[in-house]
């Protein structure tokens, strides 16, 4: 049975650790960023209380987790998205292609280039 002060601290770590997933879910980053020192003075505050076998801690080391995934899920996705712009500015310098030899030409392309229409 859970003592008053770490039932308290259980149920507020709980409620950001809602939040989090909500956001997360969301995609709202930036809301995760004001949350993190309310996360992280929760955490230390039970920590304190060196309570190591809780039921209530066990559900909380499961929401942890389930946002951790979710977490890695969303660096994996800015990762991919930093990646492809990385790609396609380089697409919008170059031209490359491939010789019969089966070694890649690379063209730098100009800048502003206009195509002429002419009669």
């Amino acid at each position: 049975m859970s003592t008053k002060p770490e039932a308290n601290l259980i149920r507020s770590l709980e409620e950001v650790l809602d939040l989090e997933r909500a956001a997360l879910v969301h995609g709202d980053l930036d809301r995760l960023h004001h949350m993190t020192p309310e996360k992280e003075k929760l955490i230390g505050a039970i920590n304190d209380l060196q309570v190591h076998d809780s039921e209530d801690l066990i559900r909380l080391h499961k929401k942890v987790e389930r946002n951790q995934a979710l977490l890695n899920s969303a660096a994996d996705g800015i990762r991919a998205v930093a990646s492809r712009m990385a790609e396609m500015r380089r697409v919008r310098q170059e031209f490359s292609t491939y010789g019969a030899d089966g070694q890649r030409s690379g063209f730098t392309v100009r800048s502003h280039a206009k195509l002429e229409k002419r009669a």
